[in-house]
């Protein structure tokens, strides 16, 4: 397969005055290598989140600047914008194709989880990347990790459990967990306390009862005796 191409050019406006080919919809970025001087070049920012998009993450890429010959190179860093994320600036790797690399490959997820479907667990990513080492031609851009085998919230993915490629090694300790199922909290229900104004409440207004019936009582008694004395 074809590796995508991108075209570049010269750059000779440094430091703060990038912003001016920013606004001119380029993109400052500077390429390098071993064995290779770092040059400051300008790449066309739509061109640039065309290729991130149909390319992908560690796609050899042939960069040409100007009227040079291509050469093959890694996406080594960007800058985004903190707000905006429009691409600030990028860092091209040139690489050897007969030396191996050390890179960091994402982790995707794939299948259902019982745990997750029928239990209401919350899926886990313990790492989103996993180191690897290979020549540049056979480094994977995603590595994909079933997650079916966690039936419970006792089940853990490790490293050990993605399907490493062919002529690619590892580079992630093998046994580092990779993925489980955090069981859902359970929210008791909070116990409101009764307030001690309303208790001492309570307790004023049976006592005020209770005083209340002794003194309709008494009263009877003296009306009873009243009667009595004047008959």
């Amino acid at each position: 397969m074809a590796r995508p191409e991108l075209i570049a050019q010269p750059r000779e406006i440094t430091g703060k005055h990038v912003a001016r080919i920013r606004r001119e919809g380029l993109v400052p970025a500077v390429v390098y290598g071993h064995g290779v001087d770092s040059e400051s070049i300008q790449v066309n920012g739509r061109e640039f989140d065309h290729l991130r998009r149909v390319a992908g993450r560690n796609a050899l890429v042939d960069l040409k600047v100007a009227d040079g010959r291509a050469r093959p190179v890694l996406v080594h860093g960007i800058q985004e914008h903190p707000v905006h994320r429009s691409v600030l600036h990028v860092d091209f790797f040139v690489v050897r194709m007969t030396e191996e690399l050390t890179v960091d490959v994402p982790v995707v997820m794939t299948g259902e989880s019982e745990a997750v479907e029928k239990q209401g667990g919350t899926l886990l990513h313990m790492l989103d990347t996993i180191k690897v080492r290979a020549l540049p031609a056979d480094l994977p851009q995603t590595l994909e990790l079933d997650i079916s085998p966690l039936v419970d919230f006792d089940s853990v993915l490790r490293v050990s459990d993605v399907p490493i490629p062919e002529r690619v090694t590892l580079v992630t300790e093998a046994e580092e967990p990779l993925a489980r199922v955090q069981a859902p909290r359970i929210e008791e229900e909070p116990v409101v306390a009764e307030a001690p104004e309303a208790e001492e409440a309570e307790g004023e207004a049976e006592a005020e009862g209770e005083g209340g019936a002794e003194g309709d009582t008494e009263g009877s008694a003296e009306t009873g005796s009243g009667r009595g004395e004047e008959s």
